[in-house]
């Protein structure tokens, strides 16, 4: 049997199915695939405290303290890491958002993907305080 997409239901099924060692062979190898997907998003967390210093070099003057906005400079804190990072990705491709494209392309065209998951992680939980 063949599941084109690995869901509770497939793996139901394939426990269901084996014969003999191969129902605890089957479970062994998704539990071993599910482990080895997840690497690479923890070998990915960003370094928030290294986010924090990136930030004040680049990013505060126009969103201020914390992420928490500034005039036309729009509240960038408190998102999930996944929506930081995708839209600064984005920005450094060249990709034209929001009225302020122009500008976040050439902040975000220098930032390696490190300093991108470092930012998001800090702006994430990045808290103003008068």
């Amino acid at each position: 049997m063949v599941c084109e997409r690995i869901s509770d239901h497939c793996i139901l099924k394939r426990i269901r199915n084996a014969r003999g060692g191969r129902c605890l062979l089957n479970l062994v190898g998704l539990i071993t695939l599910g482990a080895a997907l997840a690497l690479p998003q923890v070998a990915m967390a960003g370094d928030a405290a290294a986010g924090d210093q990136r930030y004040h070099q680049s990013c505060h003057a126009c969103h201020g303290p914390a992420g928490k906005g500034v005039s036309s400079y729009p509240k960038i804190s408190g998102n999930p890491i996944e929506y930081t990072r995708e839209k600064l990705k984005a920005y450094r491709a060249g990709q034209k958002i929001g009225p302020n494209s122009g500008l976040m392309i050439m902040m975000a065209k220098p930032l390696s993907d490190e300093e991108i998951e470092n930012l998001s992680a800090y702006l994430k939980d990045a808290k103003y305080e008068k």
